[in-house]
């Protein structure tokens, strides 16, 4: 009689047992995966700026308001930053180019209006084009040197960006100059997230500088690497 109740209980804790293991394995089969936080994909347009009021002076550009905008080349990243579509550019050596930045989350979801939804997050933010050792146009007698100039006019909530700290990088110009004709460059769109108080310290000629990290602390949120080939006559 002992041994039949004993192997009844025996029964019974297996099936609970058994009953347990079918719950935990249907609940883990059915566990929904979470999305991964950051940027899954971005991109960088590159539209042609020209006319006569448009030109390089020092460290910006002047009469960009009245240019003429052209060809448009879009260069694609995946999650890493690494290129998937014209990662290697052929671009005229005196052409102003307009960079547009867009970027989607994990979601599917533009964030790039995020960094620059109003001034306090804006003033957290800055964008860099590092690598390629140009010769910038500051160093130039000539203007014929490289410029790479953040250019904003409203935030995201319609008040005006006002003047160069302001400036986030979202929408910024580049021209790579005469003096940078030649051998192909390596080179990386940096979006940085500052500590606060930084970007006020950020100057136009800073946006090349190999020591960005050190003497602007912060994070690197995006970073884009392309290549540039600066020709002398028109792109291929």
């Amino acid at each position: 009689m002992k041994f039949k109740q004993l192997s009844r209980l025996a029964l019974a804790g297996l099936g609970f047992v058994f009953s347990v293991g079918s719950m935990t394995s249907c609940k883990n089969d059915n566990e929904v995966e979470p999305i991964k936080e950051g940027i899954e994909r971005s991109e960088i347009t590159l539209t042609s700026a020209s006319g006569e009021s448009v030109s390089a002076h020092g460290d910006h550009f002047h009469g960009l308001d009245g240019g003429t905008e052209g060809e448009k080349i879009v260069i694609t990243f995946d999650e890493t930053g690494k290129a998937t579509q014209n990662g290697h550019l052929h671009l005229p050596s005196e052409a102003v180019y307009k960079l547009e930045l867009k970027a989607w989350d994990y979601n599917g979801v533009e964030v790039q209006n995020q960094f620059i939804a109003n001034k306090a997050t804006a003033d957290l933010y800055k964008a860099f084009l590092i690598g390629g050792d140009f010769v910038l146009n500051t160093d130039t007698q000539d203007e014929t040197g490289a410029i790479f100039q953040p250019r904003e006019s409203k935030y995201v909530d319609g008040t005006a960006v006002n003047g160069k700290y302001e400036m986030t990088g979202i929408v910024s110009y580049f021209t790579a100059g005469h003096r940078n004709e030649g051998a192909t460059k390596k080179v990386a769109f940096v979006l940085r997230k500052l500590e606060a108080g930084v970007k006020a310290k950020v100057e136009r000629v800073d946006w090349n500088r190999t020591d960005y990290k050190t003497v602007f602390p912060g994070t690197d949120i995006l970073e884009l690497k392309f290549e540039i080939h600066s020709e002398g006559e028109h792109a291929h």
